[in-house]
């Protein structure tokens, strides 16, 4: 009858800390909803400041050279290639972080499942 009272009693108490661990646990994070506008406003950037250096340096060797828009376009899409370029770089290494974040989640996940599989 006493241990049948203590695992009464433990029982409580493993539901009392349970609850109160729930409710200290910090807020599941949550995705900033603008993220996605500041990772498309980077490369719009990206992009414009391309275009504008190649129009630059375009716009500069036409005026030293006496050749006004030769370069100026020359450069302009030259500008316009290495912002794509960028922009696509940018991507590719958004998209590997988005990876591994889904994999480390995934991992995480899986642990506790084998953990909560063991009890």
């Amino acid at each position: 009858m006493a241990k049948e009272h203590n695992h009464d009693q433990l029982k409580r108490l493993e539901d009392k800390i349970d609850k109160l661990k729930k409710s200290h646990e910090p807020a599941p994070p949550k995705d900033e909803h603008y993220s996605l506008a500041n990772q498309a406003w980077r490369m719009v950037i990206e992009l414009v400041v391309g275009l504008g250096i190649g129009f630059g340096i375009g716009y500069g060797l036409d005026v030293l050279f006496g050749t006004l828009p030769i370069f100026m376009v020359l450069f302009t899409l030259l500008g316009f290639a290495a912002g794509v370029k960028t922009m696509i770089r940018t991507a590719s290494e958004l998209q590997s972080e988005k990876e591994k974040a889904d994999a480390d989640s995934t991992e995480t996940t899986a642990a506790h499942a084998a953990e909560n599989s063991k009890d």
